[in-house]
C-alpha cells in the first residue's frame, strides 16, 4: 500500500486539495454577487459585518491557494482557524439537524486542514516546484 500511496501523492493530493478548495471558491464568488447581504447575515449571527470582505478574501484567495499549491501551509492553518470559527459562531444550535451536520462538517475541514498543514500539498504543487527547482540544462558555449 505504500508504494501505491507514493506513487499517487501527486495526483491524489491535487485531486484532495481542489475538492477541500472547491467549498471556499464557491463560497466566494456567491459572496462576491452579494457582499453586502453577506455582511448583513454576518451581523445576524452575531459578528460584525465588517468581516465580510476579509472572510470574502479568505474565501478566494485560500481557495486559489490550495488548488495551486501555493502559501499551502499558511492557508491551511488559516483556513483551519477560519472553519473552526465560523462552526462555533453560526452552527451553535445543537438542537437543530441541519446546524449539527454543518458544524461537524467544519470540524472535519479543520481535520484535514491541520493534515494538509503538517504533511504539504505534496508533489504536484507550485511550493514543491519552489522547494525543488528542475536544473536547468546547460546552454552550449559558442
Amino acid at each position: 500500500m505504500s508504494r501505491l500511496a507514493e506513487r499517487l501523492d501527486g495526483p491524489v493530493g491535487l485531486l484532495a486539495r481542489s475538492l477541500m478548495a472547491t467549498l471556499f471558491l464557491l463560497a466566494s464568488l456567491s459572496n462576491a454577487l452579494d457582499l453586502a447581504g453577506f455582511g448583513s447575515k454576518l451581523a445576524g449571527e452575531g459578528t460584525s459585518a465588517m468581516l465580510a470582505g476579509p472572510v470574502f478574501y479568505l474565501q478566494l484567495f485560500g481557495g486559489l491557494a490550495l488548488v495551486l499549491g501555493l502559501w499551502t501551509r499558511p492557508f491551511a492553518l488559516a483556513l483551519s482557524a477560519f472553519c473552526l470559527a465560523s462552526a462555533m459562531i453560526a452552527y451553535s444550535d445543537l438542537a437543530t439537524p441541519t446546524d449539527m451536520v454543518m458544524l461537524l462538517k467544519n470540524i472535519a475541514l479543520t481535520g484535514g486542514f491541520l493534515v494538509l498543514f503538517l504533511h504539504g500539498p505534496g508533489p504536484w504543487s507550485i511550493d514543491a516546484r519552489i522547494a525543488n527547482p528542475r536544473p536547468r540544462p546547460a546552454t552550449p558555449k559558442i
